[in-house]
């Protein structure tokens, strides 16, 4: 039995479902937007910056004491430092690097947002696009530096 416009639907009706999200049996079949993962490795970025605040003021302080304190900057990224090697150094070094790149292109995208309006969905998704393939590709290229590729 059908309702009329104006009284309630019958009680045999099928309501929608409401339900929680659980983090391991819903989030790998999730499918976020661009605009998403750009937010959510924004926030990670700037958590991942935050934490490594220490190793980069220790990078900056041993790499301008003196010369013989640079030399044993180097030396961590040729011989390791103290029980991790060379390669570990590189690759936090490396996280650093994608951390502040993504969080900076992020923000020139979030700055260029508020400063245009440009909000509609289709901008979102090419802005989106365009902060993880910047920071990507700049990533690879200081990473491959870092690594002595060229």
């Amino acid at each position: 039995m059908a309702s009329t416009p104006g009284t309630p639907p019958p009680l045999s009706a099928k309501r929608p479902e409401f339900r929680n999200i659980h983090a391991l049996s819903d989030l790998p079949n999730y499918r976020l937007p661009a605009a998403g993962i750009v937010s959510i490795l924004h926030r990670i970025s700037g958590v991942l910056m935050f934490l490594l605040m220490p190793f980069v003021i220790w990078l900056f302080d041993v790499s301008v004491t003196s010369e013989i304190s640079y030399e044993s900057f180097r030396s961590a990224y040729l011989a390791g430092l103290g029980f991790l090697p060379a390669w570990f150094v590189k690759l936090v070094t490396l996280a650093l690097i994608w951390g502040y790149l993504h969080h900076f292109t992020a923000g020139v995208r979030h700055l260029w947002m508020d400063a245009t309006h440009s909000v509609s969905k289709a901008q979102g998704k090419q802005s989106a696009v365009a902060t993880l393939v910047i920071s990507l590709v700049l990533t690879a290229v200081l990473g491959a530096k870092l690594f002595g590729l060229y």
